[in-house]
């Protein structure tokens, strides 16, 4: 991010950069998930939407707060109302995420892949507060933990990037597009 002259802040991500945190940040979604789910139930492999190892909701929530929040600013260093803020957002943000995939998924598909429909606080079984709790712990440790690190490796492999990004979107966009197909006729094959 860039300051302005009026004290505000300038985004200045690249697509290739933005692409290359949604993949990224996709992928360690569905490890975090599947650890999750050996730590909860004993079986590494939770089944996604998507067959590809990737979690798209855990790509756009970190995307999406980076464009809201100065990263490059420490956390430390901020005044209270801006940190509160920022704390908001990473409990916010992920949520409406959650929300909307979940709303999405069980609208589009008839099924609902997570249902927090027994926890204190939750709405439509698709996101409750114990979650956005733990969405906004992760979030803050992403933005001021690893998305330096992630921040670096783009720059030393920008080059390739260029090239291995499209690449990787076709990929993921060729198993969304089979997925929502294969979904979409199983869902309408079972309510027939």
């Amino acid at each position: 991010m860039a300051s302005t002259t009026d004290g505000g802040t300038e985004f200045d991500m690249s697509l290739d950069e933005a692409l290359y945190y949604f993949l990224v940040y996709s992928l360690l979604g569905w490890v975090l998930e599947n650890v999750y789910s050996y730590f909860t139930s004993g079986v590494f492999w939770k089944e996604g939407f998507l067959l590809g190892p990737y979690k798209p909701m855990y790509g756009f929530a970190p995307v999406i707060l980076l464009l809201l929040i100065d990263v490059e600013e420490s956390m430390l260093r901020q005044p209270g109302a801006r940190m509160t803020a920022v704390i908001i957002l990473c409990m916010i943000v992920p949520t409406v995420v959650e929300f909307v995939s979940g709303y999405l998924l069980k609208a589009c598909f008839g099924r609902q892949w997570w249902d927090y429909s027994g926890y204190v606080g939750q709405v439509h079984g698709h996101i409750c507060m114990r979650f956005s709790l733990y969405w906004g712990a992760l979030s803050l440790l992403c933005l001021y933990g690893l998305q330096p690190l992630l921040s670096q490796i783009f720059l030393k492999i920008q080059s390739v990037w260029a090239y291995a990004g499209p690449l990787l979107l076709l990929i993921f966009m060729a198993d969304f597009a089979w997925t929502t197909s294969v979904r979409r006729r199983d869902w309408k094959q079972s309510r027939v």
